[in-house]
């Protein structure tokens, strides 16, 4: 469905749900964040699983990404202000943030900056700083197919390369690299590149008040779990928690251990 925000098309998914029902004011708001090159399909499963059990959910396209207008936004802190526009534009005065690689320093951007609008936030697959090799950088700016295929089998654990698809008959590296695909020329090097360039993650967790998880991968490339030492440490009575075997692409990985860690702690948040 869409939504306008800022006066541009936005395209959120409510998990099955109408429009009307996902911005019921009544029910505690999730808003789930993609990270780079990806869109809101990514959280097929977690999305729908709470707009069916007692969430108003919306899983957003982040703006030049899936079917959102206009081109995407170069840095983190932009992210963070549009989130907040369109918490504006659903009714929601307040709401859960629930983030991955890019989408986790959007939330923690945005809990750090709208603290009050916030009510707590899972960061998946984070690493904070997040610096992106020099390798990558070049390939996303002057060979994309290269770039798409490095973060490919950097996303996935090895069980995750020869298949182990939760659903059978689904091929995860296929998958991953075609949802890559459908991002517009320019994206991907953009997104990586506001992720490089976010240096203040630690300085913004200091100032986070709402609950947060750190969720990652044993077997992530990109954001290893020790990556997230320094943030844990920064970010006051946040709850850590590391899935076995699972690798950067956790969603896809291990979807119900992901939907399980996120149920108990968005019924504390």
């Amino acid at each position: 469905m869409e939504i306008s925000v800022d006066g541009q098309g936005t395209y959120v998914y409510t998990g099955g749900k109408s429009l009307e029902a996902a911005r019921d004011a009544s029910l505690p708001a999730v808003l789930f964040i993609h990270g780079a090159a990806l869109d809101h399909s990514c959280w097929n499963l977690q999305s729908r699983w709470f707009a069916h059990h007692g969430h108003a959910v919306l899983a957003v396209d982040l703006p030049g990404h899936g079917r959102s207008a206009v081109g995407p936004l170069t840095s983190v802190a932009a992210m963070a202000a549009w989130l907040a526009a369109l918490l504006d534009a659903a009714g929601f005065p307040r709401a859960a943030l629930v983030g991955h690689s890019m989408g986790s320093l959007a939330a923690l951007e945005t809990a750090a900056c709208f603290p009050e609008r916030i009510a707590g936030i899972a960061l998946l697959g984070n690493a904070t700083p997040m610096p992106v090799s020099a390798a990558l950088l070049e390939a996303a700016k002057n060979d994309e197919p290269r770039a798409r295929n490095m973060i490919n089998v950097w996303s996935h654990s090895p069980r995750g390369q020869v298949g182990g698809n939760a659903v059978p008959g689904l091929w995860q590296i296929g998958m991953n690299l075609r949802l890559m695909e459908r991002a517009a020329p320019g994206v991907l090097h953009t997104d990586l590149s506001a992720c490089n360039d976010y240096r203040s993650g630690l300085e913004r967790a200091a100032r986070v008040a709402c609950p947060a998880l750190i969720l990652s991968g044993s077997h992530d490339l990109m954001a290893p779990p020790k990556a997230t030492l320094a943030l844990a440490d920064a970010l006051p009575g946040a709850t850590r928690v590391i899935l076995n075997g699972a690798g950067h692409a956790m969603m896809s990985e291990q979807p119900d251990a992901v939907l399980d860690a996120l149920i108990a702690f968005l019924a504390r948040a």
